[in-house]
């Protein structure tokens, strides 16, 4: 950066970093951008910001790490960016994890630490994403959890006692639930909840230490079958609803789209290596190029909007299906390296959040022909 940057020597820019600047304030200015995204009419095309998908990216860094773990699906030695992205395309939370963990353990707290303007209750995300445990967890928090399974046949379905028969789907329900063991210890698992809501404890420490305890243990088993209850219930409906899969297959790809984003926009792209071991300077890494990335998506939904709102002007109007497949992840007239000038009396042109987008159909006619994209 300081080789790109005239006047500023590296020495200024890593004392602002470490005297400044914490991944609080990195998440404080994120929040920021989401909530001016927010702002403007074109996102509303492509969701209402009610749901989210998880996903994770490889990033590189030194083997001699505490966190340094080989990644069999990725190949290499690195740790995974974790980011939970809105259904209107800008990212609202990010983590830093190691591979080895379960991802799904980590797709709760990005949404309970979220505080921007968008608050999803519905999540997605892939295989790795679904467990007992966490629909058990998710329900509880008043989250849908709705993610993408593949191989669903080796799961168990409930049925509800077992005199309870099915005329045609008898043959998928091999358990019965456990309502009592559910009754018992609904106090304790809600005891957990409100441990979460009120910030004494990580939703990801609790699925770490219930997906670490005995099998004997009651409050795992009763979050186990509350999670199976309510795994069953979602599975039938996965089964049954080709829009539904469809919907949630197109939130899920959403999240690869933005991974693909992040790595482009970090210096070096994908031979990028992480080169701190410090923890807390690693998850700073991963918070600024979250950073950057969404003030690359604000920025393109802001000049998208403002070129609509001037076809628009000029007597042009567009079909539904067409603003509900653009993406504010377009990087062609980006310029990632080169010499970049600081003016400091320079005053950008404030944000016109009031831009009509001209299309034929009414917003709540394109939400529904969004969903199928």
């Amino acid at each position: 950066m300081s080789r790109s940057v005239q006047g500023i020597d590296r020495r200024q820019i890593a004392w602002v970093n470490n005297r400044h600047i914490q991944e609080d304030t990195l998440n404080e200015a994120i929040e920021a951008i989401i909530n001016a995204y927010n702002e403007f009419a074109l996102p509303k095309y492509w969701g209402d910001g009610k749901k989210a998908a998880v996903d994770g990216t490889k990033w590189k860094i030194y083997e001699q790490n505490l966190l340094a773990e080989y990644h069999i699906r990725y190949g290499g030695y690195g740790g995974i960016g974790y980011y939970h992205v809105s259904d209107t395309y800008i990212a609202l939370f990010s983590h830093f994890i190691p591979c080895g963990v379960w991802e799904a353990i980590y797709m709760l707290d990005g949404l309970l630490k979220n505080q921007s303007d968008m608050q999803p209750d519905t999540i997605h995300g892939d295989t790795q994403s679904q467990s007992a445990t966490v629909f058990a967890l998710a329900y509880l928090l008043g989250i849908t959890l709705m993610p993408r399974i593949r191989g669903w046949q080796g799961l168990t379905f409930y049925r509800p006692t077992h005199q309870t028969k099915y005329e045609y789907l008898d043959g998928l329900f091999t358990d019965v639930a456990d309502w009592g063991l559910i009754e018992r210890h609904l106090p304790d698992m809600l005891r957990v909840v409100l441990s979460i809501k009120a910030g004494k404890i990580k939703a990801s420490t609790i699925l770490r230490k219930l997906g670490s305890y005995s099998r004997d243990n009651k409050l795992y088993k009763a979050f186990q079958e509350l999670g199976g209850v309510l795994r069953t219930k979602f599975l039938l409906q996965y089964i049954n609803d080709p829009l539904m899969r469809t919907s949630i297959h197109g939130e899920t790809n959403k999240c690869e789209s933005l991974n693909r984003l992040v790595k482009w926009l970090g210096f070096g792209g994908e031979q990028q290596v992480i080169g701190v071991n410090n923890r807390d300077e690693q998850r700073k890494r991963i918070k600024f190029n979250h950073l950057v990335a969404n003030c690359v998506i604000l920025h393109n939904v802001s000049e998208i909007s403002r070129i609509l709102h001037d076809l628009g002007q000029r007597g042009y109007e567009f079909e539904a299906a067409a603003i509900a497949s653009m993406s504010p992840y377009p990087t062609e007239h980006l310029n990632r390296f080169g010499k970049f000038g600081l003016d400091p009396t320079r005053q950008p042109e404030p944000l016109d959040f009031d831009l009509k987008i001209p299309v034929m159909e009414p917003l709540k006619d394109c939400r529904s022909v969004a969903k199928n994209f």
